[in-house]
């Protein structure tokens, strides 16, 4: 690319110069803007092993690495939504204010900061995060750092003015502390024949 091949848009999306059309995809950019006025730059990519989770429909949200909840907290990942539409932008919007770095479902990863560099670093970040949990999970053990120790690290990129808005609620990162039980919702119907099939084989072994 040379500079010639730059569009420049207005806040409103109307090309202000540059002879190309503007990307399909600047919806995504201009929402990002509009969310967060700390936001200066923006980079969309489709790195293999992230854009990989992303297809996968999972998100980096596990607190393995100390250095990933330093630089980007938990990665979410946003439903698919045809690229170039406003459902992209729908789908990427409830992420966007509590996180810098959002894996986009079946598609790619989009990372941005308030500069060009810091952006792209997310974004190679993003690539390193996915690279390190790919091989934790096929190594079967993941050793998760608990929710104090986590907190810890949250609680000094803030003080680091390095992470999202203080207002922001991102999502939360899954921590080695046990969670609440797992919920089992049952119809009446599946209770009683759960009931039903317990009394028999009861029955069958008197």
């Amino acid at each position: 690319m040379s500079p010639d091949d730059l569009v420049i848009t207005g806040l409103d999306g109307k090309k202000v110069a540059g002879e190309c059309d503007p990307s399909s995809e600047l919806g995504m950019h201009l929402l990002i803007y509009r969310c967060r006025p700390d936001i200066r730059a923006i980079c969309h990519a489709h790195p293999p092993v992230a854009t990989g989770f992303a297809a996968a429909g999972m998100a980096l949200n596990k607190a393995i690495l100390c250095e990933a909840i330093l630089t980007l907290g938990a990665i979410p990942v946003a439903p698919y939504a045809t690229p170039g539409t406003p459902a992209l932008s729908a789908a990427l919007e409830p992420f966007v204010h509590g996180h810098d770095a959002i894996l986009m479902g079946n598609h790619g990863i989009v990372a941005y900061g308030p500069d060009l560099v810091t952006a792209f670093h997310r974004v190679e970040a993003v690539e390193q995060i996915a690279r390190v949990t790919l091989v934790t999970e096929i190594l079967g053990k993941q050793n998760l750092l608990s929710t104090s120790e986590t907190a810890e690290l949250l609680a000094r990129r803030a003080r680091a003015g390095t992470g999202p808005p203080p207002t922001a609620t991102p999502v939360p990162l899954i921590t080695s502390d046990p969670s609440e039980p797992e919920r089992v919702t049952l119809t009446r119907q599946e209770l009683d024949a759960l009931i039903d099939d317990a009394i028999s084989k009861d029955r069958a072994r008197r």
